[in-house]
């Protein structure tokens, strides 16, 4: 069994805007349900080259330019920009990296970081995120490893990481999320281009979802794509608004079957996982932070034996043509 930790800071509460649902409030009922035994890391913070990989210059010069003038600046209706913001999301990439090199060091890691990354393309920040935390740790974990695979269990699809290694062989992409939400990406055909056809795997699954079909997703398409794929490293961009009591209001998820996806993840990569923060708005976020926690202690995990809806089972059946 391998040791876990978090990667977490006061830091990331400064940026913020009270009437926004990605606040700092998540990251305090994050912080306030980690279980004793987990050991706490600093956060740090990437250098723009870590950024640079995946990002475009003149896309980082803008997003510290609009913290540079202090207040608030709307990039849209979603996405802000305080004057604390660039150096917090500098720590959110970064800290997301130690992750990865604390897993590849033989150590469950968790980054607990705001904002999050997921939606940010090359270009363009979206859906409340400036820097792409998981890409900028999948770029940095290519450098001294050959594969990383990127599994995404928010309620929405990451466009942003699908698009950055959309046409590449050495990072497997798997992401379930509630179809036609937000930002209306992430369909069945999505499987990538040049040499990384096949290497994207999208499951939109229709709102009302429950563990059962997460978990018939997760066996029956992302562990077998996994075990195919063989990653060095596996990242996991955990988003909990699929929660039950999340404003989000897609899925039907309860904090202990967090547990379980990681669980069936942990069985089908052999090394310790990287996580990082991504959405999750709702108030029982810290308990399914610690389901995760409980997973990777290696706690006993109660596994569902319920049956997916028909469309789940029609939506794995169609991926598996798909696969690698």
């Amino acid at each position: 069994m391998y040791p876990c930790s978090a990667v977490y800071g006061e830091e990331f509460t400064a940026h913020d805007m009270d009437i926004s649902r990605e606040n700092r409030a998540r990251i305090e009922n994050a912080l306030a349900h980690l279980p004793d035994y987990v050991f706490r890391h600093r956060p740090v913070t990437a250098l723009i080259s870590d950024l640079e990989r995946v990002h475009d210059r003149r896309h980082i010069r803008m997003i510290e330019e609009f913290s540079s003038y202090g207040g608030l600046h709307y990039i849209d209706m979603d996405t802000y920009v305080t004057g604390d913001s660039f150096k917090t999301a500098l720590l959110a990439a970064g800290s997301s990296i130690l992750a990865c090199c604390r897993a590849l060091d033989g150590e469950h890691c968790f980054a607990l970081v705001r904002p999050p990354g997921h939606h940010a393309e090359p270009d363009r920040a979206m859906g409340f995120c400036l820097f792409n935390n998981a890409a900028v740790a999948a770029a940095w974990a290519l450098e001294k490893v050959d594969r990383v695979a990127i599994i995404d269990w928010d309620l929405h699809h990451g466009n942003g990481t699908q698009k950055i290694f959309y046409g590449s062989d050495r990072v497997l992409f798997c992401s379930i999320h509630q179809s036609n939400a937000f930002p209306g990406t992430g369909w069945i055909d999505e499987i990538g281009e040049g040499r990384g056809r096949g290497f994207s795997l999208n499951a939109p699954v229709l709102p009302g979802g429950t563990i059962d079909d997460y978990a018939y997703v997760f066996s029956e398409v992302f562990a077998e794509a996994i075990s195919h794929f063989s990653p060095d490293l596996l990242i996991i961009s955990a988003g909990q608004d699929t929660l039950l009591d999340d404003p989000m209001e897609g899925m039907r998820l309860l904090p202990r079957d967090f547990a379980v996806l990681t669980r069936i993840l942990m069985e089908a990569h052999d090394n310790p996982l990287a996580l990082v923060l991504e959405g999750g708005y709702g108030p029982s976020l810290g308990d399914s932070v610690a389901a995760v926690f409980h997973a990777l202690h290696g706690e006993p995990v109660k596994m569902p034996f319920g049956n997916p809806r028909e469309s789940t089972i029609t939506t794995v059946t169609h991926l598996k043509k798909v696969m690698i």
